[in-house]
């Protein structure tokens, strides 16, 4: 997560005319509710990554280079998601706190108590700068997060990537679910 060139895949779908991006994460739980296969739209993100190239504005120092980011994720097409999961009877939690870090090791469990205490209910790596590079090209930008593991700390014992790929083969059936759902909204928009 930490050497994704973010840049260069949001430069080449906008180059190729793509308008939306919604994007897929598996993310720890930090809340209580944020349960492994839990789906999540956050609504807002705190970005703890650091030395990632996250902006396309290189060397241009120009007022209007500072774009509002008070809403990092579209709010229409966050809706529209929701509206999806509640057509094809899914559970979806909205308006969460998606905690981006650098990766590509997990946290540590003093990390997660912090990010708990900053308001943080969910954690990944790929959240950030994909987010800020598309609102910098006007792509409209959502996330889907599937909870994959409690973080750590949270839960008992030792997180392994042998029960997170038990929760994504299970989970990824209903994120593909509620994506299909959502194309088809965007399709007749």
């Amino acid at each position: 997560p930490h050497q994704i060139n973010y840049r260069a895949n949001l430069w080449a779908l906008h180059n190729l005319g793509v308008s939306t991006v919604i994007a897929v994460n598996a993310v720890g739980g930090i809340s209580a509710s944020m349960l492994p296969g839990s789906l999540v739209l956050p609504d807002q993100i705190i970005d703890y990554t650091w030395g990632r190239e996250h902006t396309f504005f290189v060397g241009e120092h120009a007022l209007d280079k500072h774009l509002d980011f008070t809403w990092p994720y579209d709010a229409q097409l966050s809706a529209i998601l929701q509206q999806s999961a509640s057509r094809n009877i899914q559970t979806v939690v909205s308006g969460a706190v998606y905690a981006a870090t650098q990766g590509p090791r997990l946290e540590t469990a003093a990390e997660i108590r912090k990010m708990q205490r900053d308001g943080c209910d969910i954690v990944g790596m790929t959240g950030m700068p994909e987010a800020i590079l598309a609102r910098e090209l006007n792509v409209r930008y959502a996330c889907i997060a599937l909870v994959v593991n409690k973080g750590a700390g949270l839960g008992s014992g030792t997180i392994t990537t042998e029960d997170i790929q038990l929760v994504l083969a299970k989970g990824m059936a209903q994120v593909r679910r509620l994506l299909l759902g959502a194309l088809a909204e965007l399709l007749l928009a």
